[in-house]
């Protein structure tokens, strides 16, 4: 699923290509997003932003309307010339928005709807979303809060939990928590608030690290050599996705177990990582 730095990435580079053009298309694959039309056409509606809230994808309109999306796992929004040939196949488009110059087209994309302005922040899921990681006004007293009422979660569950804290996924959960020494399954009661201030500082570090100009897809966390300042080449994770590897630090084998209700991913050097032992 992408994560909010690809969300957040994806909606500055809508917002650049779209905002301030005026819709000349619009059309969709979902019945739920074409009939409400009928009454408030976007056809000559002006794009005034686009804006991620979390995984959440927003794109507000002129007429008072907002275009509210989901990746889920398989999901993204291509943008193109007109006349220009789609990167994916045509059975995949669920959206497709239309200007004079610049055509959008959400693929795979599971989860659209539209909301009402005046409304948004009190629709569903957004009314319920934790401190956005990438807002510039973001409250980490205010994430730390919510994971401390989340107690008998295991932390790293308890980092997925986007009524906690909005922007973090499978990635950022395990190489946070790396990063801060803490194992993933210790329950969030054992933590002192010193350790979940930590966490969540470093989760933040991490997402903005990845939103800057030119980073594109690739996230960059390790491999920092401290004599040039400079990246080696591979060293993307410290944990994720190295199961069965070397640690970067200790040498100790990277583990990996399915965690959670959903039996989600987590990575954890066993060494490094201090708290809950799991085999």
């Amino acid at each position: 699923m992408p994560e909010g730095d690809s969300i957040f990435r994806a909606a500055r580079a809508l917002h650049r290509a779209l905002a301030g053009r005026t819709v000349s298309r619009f059309e969709s694959v979902f019945p739920h997003l074409t009939n409400p039309l009928e009454d408030r056409p976007l056809t000559g509606q002006v794009v005034e932003r686009v804006e991620a809230r979390g995984k959440h994808l927003l794109m507000w309109f002129s007429g008072g309307v907002v275009l509210r999306s989901h990746m889920r796992m398989h999901g993204s929004w291509h943008l193109y010339r007109p006349g220009e040939r789609w990167q994916r196949p045509r059975h995949e488009m669920r959206i497709v928005l239309e200007t004079a110059d610049i055509i959008a087209v959400a693929f795979s994309v599971p989860i659209a709807g539209f909301e009402s302005a005046d409304r948004i922040d009190r629709t569903e899921p957004l009314k319920d979303l934790g401190p956005d990681l990438l807002r510039d006004d973001f409250d980490a007293a205010a994430a730390v809060a919510r994971i401390r009422e989340r107690t008998q979660m295991e932390v790293a569950d308890a980092l997925l939990d986007q009524r906690a804290l909005a922007g973090i996924g499978n990635i950022y959960k395990s190489e946070s928590l790396f990063a801060s020494g803490i194992s993933p399954f210790t329950p969030v009661e054992r933590l002192t608030t010193g350790e979940l201030e930590r966490i969540v500082a470093t989760a933040a570090k991490f997402l903005r690290a990845n939103i800057g100009e030119g980073t594109g897809a690739m996230r960059t966390y390790t491999g920092l050599r401290r004599t040039t300042g400079r990246f080696e080449p591979g060293a993307r994770f410290w944990v994720y996705g190295r199961a069965g590897k070397p640690c970067r630090r200790c040498g100790t084998v990277i583990q990996r177990a399915r965690q959670g209700a959903y039996a989600r991913s987590t990575y954890w050097c066993p060494t490094c990582q201090k708290g809950e032992v799991r085999s």
